[in-house]
Formats: structure tokens, sequence, C-alpha cells
């Protein structure tokens, strides 16, 4: 690892510069580039059709001594940039990843009492909501509109709101159709017993705590949504689903004054109900248990429920992923279930054939090349929810990752398929991109293989463009046509 790192910082210098895994270096000094996932990695780290496109180890995170922990993500939706908030040990990390070959750490607002290994943080209404279990920690609210004004990064901020109505908590959940937030894992001693404490965050710098819910023992964590799924009996009530260590736990917590357990479900070999998500539409949930990989010495294992009759919810089938890895977070988007998966990275689960009891391995992406045993390491949290199509993965031991699907550099509303054709390939002084059907090429960009742009045209309305090459160096280099279709081309 340490040669890798010395080769990318002597290449710096000097345009077209490759290292020894074939990737075209071309990137400042720090910036560790975009490494293009072939033949089973990216540089270092193991991957199946996922791309690097930035990183940012612990030390340049937050300093000698840091760890990392959970994420969450931010798109304002003013100017349509992209946040990533990365937990640490020490408090919250702010990086601005809107163009993920310029990637800014803008600051970090440090933890409000003392540095701890457990921290969560959520958005609402352009606001970060962040809960730790360092002694008396609280909840801090950061108005996340200050970081478009950021001029010398990175920056120590504050706070604009400490809220101390509850002390340490494991975890925080958010509705942000509702505006409430879920205060989950708090002590066992305290007035919920660790159960969902309930926060009025409509006003986000003016919490207001409004109940709680200690029937259904602990919880670890949970999702709470407005719900309008196939159970029509709960539609548009506000229902939480808890993972409760040794069970499920499905409420109804509309009314903040008296919230009601709907109903339970256990399974088979239950060690920790850690956390779950549901499906899209709301029928099955994906849950994962946090202990039976270390006790029981099965494959990764996310356990399916049928969800929908939420009064009688059943169990489904269990999915065994592909390596002895303990699963952490998980999170639906279109169909593809993504999965943190400590040791192993990230796992890209594609579950449309749930109700066949089918789940299907299309992707990962492996932050931690050194194992994948059952051990707490490496990834704690991966969040795919951003417009761009941009992936963020926080890991314990390696720090900040910033992924992104093979063969996208960005997601356009364009639905319309284009194939088009580079010829001369390889080429020396010009080549022409064609498309068929004579589509219209509006625009032509150029890549590094690191994802560094290098040639931006726009407004050109043709089938055909002539793309002149002859001022480039030597090597391969990516063609991005309409902001949303990918070619390589190599240059000699």
């Amino acid at each position: 690892m340490l040669k890798k790192v010395i080769l990318l910082c002597c290449c710096t210098i000097i345009l077209g510069c490759n290292n020894k895994d074939g990737l075209y270096v071309n990137s400042p000094i720090n910036f560790v580039p975009i490494a293009v996932c072939e033949n089973g990695f990216a540089g270092e780290y193991p991957c199946n059709d996922y791309n690097l496109l930035s990183h940012f180890n612990l030390d340049e995170l937050a300093g000698s001594g840091t760890e990392g922990n959970d994420s969450w993500g931010w798109t304002d939706a003013e100017t349509n940039k992209e946040y990533a908030l990365m937990g640490t040990n020490k408090g919250i990390v702010f990086i601005d990843i809107t163009d993920p070959s310029n990637t800014l750490i803008l600051g970090i607002l440090e933890t409000a009492t003392v540095n701890s290994d457990w921290r969560d943080v959520k958005v609402y209404d352009s606001h970060a909501f962040i809960v730790s279990e360092a002694s008396n920690h609280g909840m801090q609210v950061f108005d996340l509109k200050r970081l478009r004004s950021v001029t010398s990064a990175p920056e120590s901020f504050t706070a604009d709101t400490h809220f101390t109505g509850f002390g340490s908590s494991h975890n925080i959940i958010i509705n942000e159709e509702s505006g409430y937030a879920y205060i989950v894992g708090a002590a066992r001693s305290s007035t919920y017993g660790g159960g969902a404490i309930f926060v009025n965050i409509q006003d986000p710098l003016n919490p207001v705590i409004e109940g709680g819910f200690a029937a259904g023992g602990y919880s670890h964590d949970a999702q709470v949504i407005t719900y309008n799924g196939p159970d029509t009996d709960y539609t548009d009530k506000e229902i939480l689903i808890g993972s409760n260590e040794n069970e499920i736990v499905i409420a109804d917590v509309t009314d903040k004054t008296n919230p009601l357990v709907i109903s339970t479900i256990s399974y088979a070999n239950v060690k920790y109900a850690h956390q779950g998500w549901f499906t899209e539409d709301l029928k099955y949930f994906i849950l994962g248990d946090e202990l039976d990989e270390l006790r029981l010495g099965n494959k990764t294992r996310s356990i399916i429920f049928d969800f929908t009759d939420l009064d009688n919810p059943v169990y489904h089938f269990d999915y065994l992923g592909t390596t002895n890895a303990i699963d952490h977070n998980g999170y639906v988007k279109d169909n593809i279930y993504y999965q943190a998966n400590y040791t192993a990275g990230v796992r890209m689960i594609d579950i449309s054939g749930v109700e066949n009891k089918n789940f299907i391995e299309v992707g990962f992406f492996d932050t931690y090349p050194d194992n994948n045993s059952a051990a707490f390491n490496g990834v704690w949290n991966v969040y795919p929810y951003f417009p761009s199509g941009n992936i963020i993965i926080s890991d314990i031991n390696n720090g900040f990752f910033i992924v992104r699907k093979s063969g996208t550099l960005g997601l356009s509303a364009e639905k319309t398929e284009i194939n088009f054709s580079i010829f001369p390939n390889p080429s020396t002084t010009q080549t022409t991109i064609s498309t068929n059907n004579n589509k219209t090429i509006k625009s032509v960009k150029v890549f590094s293989i690191l994802g560094k742009k290098l040639l931006d045209v726009k407004n050109i309305y043709k089938s055909k463009y002539v793309l002149e090459t002859k001022n480039f160096q030597g090597g391969v280099y990516l063609v991005q046509i309409n902001n949303m279709f990918v070619k390589k081309i190599v240059l000699q």
C-alpha cells in the first residue's frame, strides 16, 4: 500500500504517468483520484461494476486518531450541489462532493462533549441532526445552508442548536414527511428505557420532545415512514419499524401521546436484530442481524419478511451473501439493496425477485481489502440517494469514499438511449464521434481516466462531431456525450 501512495505522488507533476495498476494518473497531490474497476480491482480495492471517484483517509478527515462511523448526504435544493456528512469519533466532517474530481473538505463540527466511536446523523429541512453515545451529548443541529458560504476551508464549525432534552443515544431516525425525529438507543435507565423518543423538529432550531415509546423495549435502530403501502388499515399513519435486538416491532406512532404496538415478529437463530429497510413497494422488510455471522459462522445473512399485512407479519426467506462478513446498515433504491458489509465493503443486491425469494448480488466495492472475515472493521454505512448517482461510503478504518456504477459519469433526466461510436479509436490527431439513427449530440466532454475534466464543448446539436486530439498526451480517456453516455478512447 505504501508503494502505491508514493507512486501516485511521484506521478502528479507529469501528465500521462501510469502506475503499475494501469491507471492513468493526472491529479493534484493529496487527492486520491478515480480508479476504474477493471479485472476485479479499482486500484487496490476489490470491486465489481463500481468505480472509485474519490477518497479521503482518516488523517485527512480529522487528523491523527480519527476513526470513521456513520454517514449521510444532503443535496442543496437551491444550488443542486451535493454534500457528504461523514461521521467520525471526533465529530461530523462536511464534504462538498459536487465535482468528484475536486472533492473538498469544508470543515468539521466537533462532538458536543467527548469523543465517541458511535455517532449518527440525519437531515431534515436543510439541517443536520447529530447524536452520539458520547456522555451527555444530546442532539446537535447544524444549518447546512452555511456550507454555501465557506471561504477558507476547512473551517471549525459550531452547532446552531445544542438540544439537551436527552443525554447519549445510539441513533437518530427522521421522517421527513412528518418533521419528527426518533431518538433510539438512549440509556436503558432513561425515561423510555432505550425505546424511541419522539422529537418535533418542524422548527429545526427549536426541537421539542412530545413523548416516547417504552413498550417496544430497547431499540437499536428503526425506520419511520408515513405509510402508503398495501395494508390500507394504516394508510397515512406514521409507522415505526424497530429493530429491537431480539425481534422486530411494528408500531403506530401517529399519536405521539399514545403510540401503539401493531405486531412483533422474531426469527430463527436471532442473535442481534440490528437494522432494516422496506422495499420501495412497502411489501417486504429486509433485516440485518449483526451477530449471527460471528456467533454462528454463516455467510452474510439478510432476513426478509412479508409485511403486506402489518398486523400479521410473516417470515419470507433468508438471503445468504458471498462472504463471511458481518452486515451493518442497508438501504433500498430502485430495486437495489445497498448493504454495508463491514470487511466486505458495500454489496449491491438486486431484489427485484423478492416475491420469488430470489436476491442476486450484482456489484460491490470493498473499501477494506485486508480480508472478508466476521469482524467489526471496514464499512459502517453507505448512502445511495444522491441524484447524481454518486454513492458515499464511510469506513471505520479507511475513511471516506465516493463510488459510482461503471459506465456512468453522471445521471440525466434524459431517458432516450443513444449509442455512439468513435472512429478511429485508437486515434492520433482527430477522431469522429457519431450517433446511431442521427440522434443529436448536444455536448461532448473528455475526462482523464481518473475523472479530471479536460474538455467541455456545449451547444453542438449535430449527429457527428470531430474531436481534435492532437493536443492530448497519449493514454486512455473517457468521452461523454449529452452528460450521460460514456465510451473509452485511446490516444497514441
